[in-house]
C-alpha cells in the first residue's frame, strides 16, 4: 500500500479505539481526562501520532516515504534497517516487531525520560506530515522545512499539553504498526507476521500498488472512517 493509506489507515485505528473504548480504563487511563480540552487534544493529536507510526514497518524499504521524511538521515538510517532485517516485508513487518516497537516505546519514556518522548512525537509528526501531504511534495529544502517546521510546532503543543510520560503514546505505535500490517496482508504479496518463519499471511484485494481500489475505495473509506470515529469520540465525551 501507499504511505497515504498507511497514514489514513493508522489514523483511523486510532479514532476507531478511541471511540470504542471508555476513556478511561481501569488504572491504565487511554486519556487522562483532567479536562474536556485536554481530553480532544490528546485524541486529536493520538490521531496524527499513530498516523506516522503507521510507517514504521516501512523502515525497512529505502524507497518509501518513511526513508526520505528527513533527507539523507532517514534514507542511510532505512537503508541500515533493510539490510540488518531481511530486506522489504521481512522482520519490520512482522508481529515481532509490533511487540519491539510497543515495548521500546514504553521503556523509552520511562527510563530515557521526556527527551525521549518529544523525540518520538517529533519523528512520527514528521512522517504524519509527509505521508498525509501536509507539505509540497518532492525532496526539495521547501519541502524539507515545512516537514521540520510543522512537526517542531506539534511537538511544541505535546510538551505544552500532554502529560510528561503518557500512557497512550505506545498504544499509538502498537495501532499504527499493526494497521500497516493488515494494510500490506490485503496486497498480493502478504506480510511475514510471523517472521522469521518463511509463511505469508495474505488476502490480496489490492492487486498492485496504488491501483483503482487502494486509491479510490480503500484509501478514502479510511478517512471517512476516522473523520467519523473523532466525531463520535468528542460528542461522546464525559
Amino acid at each position: 500500500m501507499l504511505g497515504h493509506s498507511h497514514a489514513t489507515s493508522g489514523a483511523m485505528a486510532w479514532a476507531a479505539t478511541a471511540a470504542a473504548l471508555p476513556l478511561t480504563v481501569a488504572t491504565f487511563p487511554l486519556f487522562r481526562m483532567e479536562t474536556t480540552q485536554f481530553g480532544i487534544a490528546e485524541l486529536l493529536m493520538g490521531t496524527l501520532l499513530t498516523a506516522g507510526a503507521a510507517l514504521l514497518p516501512d523502515a525497512d524499504h529505502p524507497s518509501g516515504t518513511i526513508s526520505h521524511v528527513l533527507g539523507p538521515i532517514s534514507h542511510h538510517a532505512c537503508r541500515f534497517i533493510s539490510w540488518a532485517s531481511g530486506g522489504h516485508r521481512h522482520g519490520t513487518h512482522s508481529l515481532l516487531f509490533v511487540v519491539l516497537a510497543v515495548t521500546a516505546t514504553w521503556a523509552g519514556e520511562h527510563w530515557l525520560g521526556r527527551p525521549f518522548t518529544l523525540a518520538l512525537v517529533f519523528f512520527l509528526l514528521a512522517l504524519a506530515v509527509r505521508s498525509l501531504h501536509l507539505c509540497p511534495p518532492g525532496k526539495s529544502l521547501r519541502t524539507y522545512g515545512t516537514v521540520v517546521v510543522l512537526a517542531t510546532a506539534g511537538t511544541f503543543a505535546v510538551d505544552h499539553w500532554i502529560v510528561d510520560k503518557p500512557a497512550w503514546l505506545p498504544i499509538c505505535v502498537g495501532l499504527g504498526c499493526l494497521a500497516h500490517l493488515l494494510g500490506d496482508c490485503l496486497t498480493d504479496r502478504g506480510c511475514r507476521l510471523f517472521w522469521p518463519l518463511p509463511l505469508r499471511t495474505r488476502v490480496p484485494l489490492i492487486d498492485r500498488t496504488g491501483n483503482a481500489v487502494e486509491t479510490w475505495v480503500i484509501s478514502p473509506l479510511f478517512v471517512l472512517g476516522t473523520m467519523a470515529a473523532l466525531w463520535y469520540a468528542i460528542v461522546h465525551q464525559p
